[in-house]
This record gives C-alpha cells, sequence and structure tokens, in this order.
C-alpha cells in the first residue's frame, strides 16, 4: 500500500511537472503569438510607410511632370512669339508689296493714260496729214454694233449667223478714204481681214473726192469725237452721190450699178439705239458714245440719226440713277452695275423695249425704278434685264430677266407682222427695209411653185415675205433666239409652207448638196464678213437658177460675186439701197443667174 501511494505520489508528481511543462509551452506560444502579431504590426507599419513612400513619389512623379509641362507651355509661348515675329515681318513686307503694286498701279494707270492721250494726238496729227486709221466696225453711232450678241467674233467665221450683226460695210479707214478726200483701194482683192489675196490683185479705184474743211460743216456738235456719221456734213443728194459713185468704181466689170434707191427722210431713221453709260471724274452719270477707235465714252443726249423718243428714254434713265443709288460699270476697275441701255421701238407699232445690260443679276429697288421709269414713259411696252458680267466687247450678256411686259415687242414689215427680242437682227432703217427686201423679191422673179433657201435668215423676215410668192421655203440661221423668234412670227402670221433651221448657213448647204437636194432660187442676207468659199462652192454644185445677194459690206460682195461668176453663174446687175444716212454705209443687192 505504502509502495502503491508512492506511486501515485510520483504520478502526481510528473503530472504536475507535465501541466508545468505545457504551461510553460503555453507561455512560449503565448510570446511567440505576441511575436509573431508584434512583428505583424511591424509590418503594417512598414507596408504604410512604404505606401506613403509612394504616395510621396507618386506626388513629387505628378509635380514633376507638370513642371515639365510648365516648362514645355512656356516654350511653345516663346516659339509663338517668334511665329507673331515672323508673322508681323510676313506681314510688313506685304504691306510693303502692296505699296509698291499700288505705286506700279497707279505708275500702269498713268502710263496708259498718257499712251491714250498720245494715241489720240497721233491720230489727230494722223487725220491731219491724210493718213488717218480709222477704226474697224460698222455704225459706229451708239458703240458699233458689230460687238452686239458677239458679232465680232462671229466675223471670221465660216458661215456666221446674220442675227445681231450691225449694218456696217466699210471699215472707218475705208470711208474716211472714200468720202473725205483720201486716195484708197479696191478691197475686192482682199480677204475677209483686208489682207491681200495670193493672187496678189488689187486695184486703184477711188479718187480724190474733196476737201477735208467741210466736216467743220456737220450739224453734229460730236461729229468729230464720235466719228460714226462720216458724210453728215454733206448734203443729203450728195450723199447718195458719193455712194453712189463708190459702188460703182467696186463693181466695174463686174456687173452694172443701178441708181441707189435713197430716204425720204435721213435723219432719226434708226429703230435700235444703243448707250453706253458710264461717269466723270466726280462720279455724275454719263451715256453716249465710245471715242472713235477708243474706249473713251463721248456723252451724247441726242444724235441726228437715232430715235428721238429713244434718245428721251436713255437721257430719262441716266437722270434716275442718282436718286436710285445706282453706279455705272467702270471698265477699268470692273465696279459699277449698269453697263448699257439699248432700246428697240417698232415704227409701224410703236411697240418700245428698253433693255437695261447689268454686270449682276442683283438688281437693288428693281421693281420701284421700273414703275418710276414707267410712270415717265408709259409708251414703254417691256422691260427687259440682260446680265453681261464678261470683260468682253461684247453688249450683250447670254441671261435675262423680264423685268416687265412681253419680253420681246412687235413690227410690220411688207405686211406682215414680226417678233423682236432684244438679240435678234431687225434691220434698224425699217422703211427702207421695205423697199430693198421689195428690190430683192423682185430680182428673185418668183412665181409660186419654187422651193426657196434663205440663208443666214435671221428672224425669217426675208424668208417669210417671200413664202406668199414661193411653192416652198426653207430658212436657215446659226442664233437660237433669232429661230425661235422666226417659228413665232411663222406662227403669229399662219404661214405654213416654210421651215427654219438652226444651223450654220455653211454646214447646212454643203450637207444639202452632198445628198444631192436642189432648191431653185437662193435669198442670202450674210454678215458683214461675207458668205464662203464652201458655201459658193455647193451652191454651184446644187445649180439653183437665181440668186440673190442682200449685202452690207461692199468689199466682201464683190468678192463673193467674183467667186460665183468662177463657178459658172454670171452677175447681172447691183441695186445700192441707203439704209444709213449721213455715214458711209451702203446696203446692195445683187441678181446672180446661173449660165446655161
Amino acid at each position: 500500500m505504502e509502495k502503491s501511494g508512492n506511486g501515485f505520489g510520483k504520478y502526481e508528481a510528473e503530472k504536475r511537472k507535465s501541466g508545468a511543462d505545457e504551461r510553460k509551452s503555453g507561455a512560449e506560444m503565448r510570446k511567440s503569438s505576441v511575436e509573431t502579431r508584434k512583428s505583424g504590426v511591424e509590418k503594417r507599419k512598414s507596408g504604410a510607410d512604404e505606401r506613403k513612400s509612394g504616395a510621396e513619389k507618386r506626388k513629387s512623379g505628378v509635380n514633376t511632370r507638370k513642371g515639365r509641362a510648365e516648362i514645355g507651355k512656356s516654350r511653345v509661348d516663346k516659339g509663338n512669339g517668334a511665329d507673331t515675329r515672323k508673322s508681323g515681318v510676313n506681314m510688313g513686307k506685304n504691306g510693303a508689296n502692296t505699296r509698291k503694286s499700288g505705286v506700279d498701279t497707279g505708275k500702269n494707270e498713268v502710263e496708259m493714260r498718257k499712251n491714250r492721250a498720245d494715241a489720240g494726238n497721233s491720230g489727230m496729227d494722223k487725220r491731219k496729214s491724210g493718213t488717218g486709221i480709222g477704226s474697224l466696225g460698222a455704225d459706229k453711232k451708239r458703240g458699233a454694233d458689230k460687238w452686239e450678241n458677239g458679232t465680232d467674233k462671229r466675223k471670221g467665221r465660216a458661215g456666221s449667223s446674220k442675227s445681231g450683226a450691225g449694218e456696217s460695210d466699210f471699215s472707218q479707214k475705208q470711208v474716211k478714204e472714200a468720202f473725205r478726200g483720201k486716195n484708197s483701194k479696191d478691197f475686192s482683192g482682199r480677204d475677209r481681214f483686208g489682207n491681200k489675196r495670193a493672187d496678189g490683185k488689187n486695184e486703184e479705184s477711188v479718187k480724190n473726192t474733196g476737201n477735208g474743211s467741210r466736216k467743220r460743216n456737220s450739224p453734229c456738235p460730236v461729229y468729230e469725237q464720235c466719228g460714226g456719221c462720216q458724210l453728215l456734213h454733206l448734203p443729203y443728194k450728195q450723199q447718195l452721190a458719193e455712194k453712189q459713185k463708190r459702188m460703182e468704181e467696186l463693181l466695174k466689170g463686174i456687173c452694172p450699178v443701178k441708181p441707189i434707191i435713197g430716204m425720204k427722210e435721213p435723219l432719226h431713221y434708226r429703230n435700235k439705239v444703243h448707250a453706253v453709260f458710264g461717269h466723270d471724274r466726280k462720279g455724275n452719270p454719263l451715256s453716249g458714245v465710245y471715242k472713235e477707235g477708243t474706249h473713251i465714252l463721248v456723252p451724247v443726249e441726242k444724235c441726228l440719226i437715232e430715235d428721238e423718243k429713244a434718245d428721251e428714254i436713255i437721257g430719262t434713265i441716266r437722270g434716275m440713277l442718282k436718286s436710285f443709288k445706282i453706279r455705272t460699270f467702270d471698265e477699268d476697275t470692273g465696279y459699277g452695275f449698269l453697263r448699257h441701255v439699248l432700246v428697240r421701238r417698232g415704227f409701224a407699232t410703236g411697240e418700245i423695249m428698253v433693255v437695261l445690260v447689268t454686270a449682276s443679276p442683283v438688281f437693288p429697288s428693281k421693281n420701284n425704278f421700273v414703275k418710276a421709269l414707267r410712270e415717265k414713259h408709259p409708251e414703254i411696252t417691256t422691260i427687259v434685264q440682260n446680265i453681261n458680267n464678261r470683260s468682253t466687247s461684247m453688249v450683250l450678256g447670254d441671261k435675262e430677266h423680264v423685268l416687265y411686259g412681253r419680253g420681246y415687242i412687235e413690227d410690220v414689215l411688207c405686211g406682215l407682222r414680226f417678233r423682236i427680242s432684244s438679240k435678234s437682227f431687225y434691220q434698224v432703217n425699217s422703211a427702207q427695209t421695205e423697199l430693198l427686201y421689195n428690190k430683192a423679191l423682185q430680182l428673185a422673179a418668183l412665181t409660186g411653185k419654187e422651193k426657196v433657201l434663205d440663208a443666214y435668215c435671221g428672224i425669217g423676215t426675208i424668208g417669210l415675205i417671200a413664202s406668199r410668192k414661193a411653192g416652198e421655203v426653207i430658212g436657215v440661221e446659226l442664233n437660237p433666239d433669232a429661230v425661235r423668234d422666226a417659228v413665232q412670227n411663222a406662227k403669229m402670221n399662219d404661214v405654213k409652207n416654210i421651215q427654219f433651221y438652226c444651223n450654220d448657213a455653211g454646214r447646212f448647204i454643203v450637207n444639202m448638196a452632198e445628198k444631192g437636194e436642189k432648191v431653185d432660187v437662193i435669198l442670202m442676207d450674210p454678215p458683214r464678213s461675207g458668205s464662203t468659199k464652201e458655201f459658193i462652192d455647193a451652191v454651184a454644185k446644187m445649180g439653183p437658177e437665181r440668186v440673190v445677194y442682200v449685202s452690207c459690206g461692199p468689199e466682201t460682195l464683190v468678192r463673193d460675186l467674183r467667186w460665183f461668176m468662177g463657178n459658172g453663174y454670171r452677175a447681172v446687175e447691183a441695186w445700192p439701197v441707203d439704209m444709213f444716212g449721213g455715214t458711209g454705209h451702203v446696203e446692195t443687192v445683187a441678181l446672180l443667174v446661173r449660165k446655161p
């Protein structure tokens, strides 16, 4: 029992020792745990420090980038300053160049004015010495109709349209040589541009006809500056005698020249009046004509050969411009609005068309202007705005706006009614036109069965008149506006035996000849440049019995008659018709017949 008790005590002692060891181990474990926690705290503290350090670094990086941005901005600002200074330098250079250009422009303008003055003085000196050179073009009155509707461009074009052509035949030089006492040449030996032909033929024809002092007797105050009326200083009978002599010498050896058909009233006969608009140095509106051979405006209030009512309307328009603040066009600067005014009048009907040629389609106070003009001139039946914004010598542009009325007028000629638009060719002397066309139809000797070709027919006047005595009529015209008028004229007069074609007369007749088509009579009224060799060869191939040639250019008439004579035709006779009193221009109608 004692042994057993000792064992139990030993067991208890061991158990206590074991518990002490366990407690010691727990203490160690707790101590280790504390150390572990302490280590974690240290680590967390270290991590916080690291995060703080990273934040500081990031902040430092932001500041660094911000600093770099400021530096970059500063550099940009400095660069911009350099650009600005460079731009300023360039602007200064440009300003200097502009001032230099302005000075050069001013010098050029001075030189141009000086040249114009020298040219004018030279022209006067040459005219005084008997060697003056006149400018080309027909009917220089009111801006030379050669410029209207692009006729100047059609002068050298084969088979060009009669529409819009002026009524000239002589150049200014030829007219002065013939009628102001200078020796002149027969231009029948020259081509359409006045150059000598290849065969070299060129005959002396016109001798000295008088003295130059007669020009002082002209009743026109701008006779010398205008230059459009070369014979206005002569009594009308003497004018006719001069023209008769001129035509006889030109057509000598070709055909007899019948007595010239003169006017009953040689003044105020023009049914179409064209005025150039400009202004003086103070900006006051002017209207008139160009000085001979120049674009210097000569103010004209009344013209002795123009319709008086037309001149009155032009004067009214000129007086209205300031109140409506309308500036006239300046050719030198390209600024301004109103360029030209064209007035057309039907002498039989009394209808009046006013065409305002403007540089821009925008017409300020358009309705009020039209209303005011109509109140002053209720006789006006239509007003048209024509827009010409091109830097050319052409008077009329392509686009038009009708501001009042129908956009056209009507007139009666040889018993038929005709529609006339702004661009249509219509003879400027209505009374003499009837005499001219009646003579042409008399020479055509129509019986009512013939097939007639009206070449260069314009608005169809002579063809429609001929249709009453022909079986069939074909009209050919290059200008589409004129063809439209011609078709309307046929409908208006209920003419059913005529057809109109928009084509070049030369090409058209060549095509007819190639197809073997025939006509009995040809009526031809070409522009001042005359017809073409191709046209005349085609006529010869078709072989019509008669050709009636209406000419506004005696020199080209002579040339063309000789071409016909070399192609199997005989020139029978020629009738001068004075369509343009006071001027050196003359219309002629000639008859050719096919040789057996």
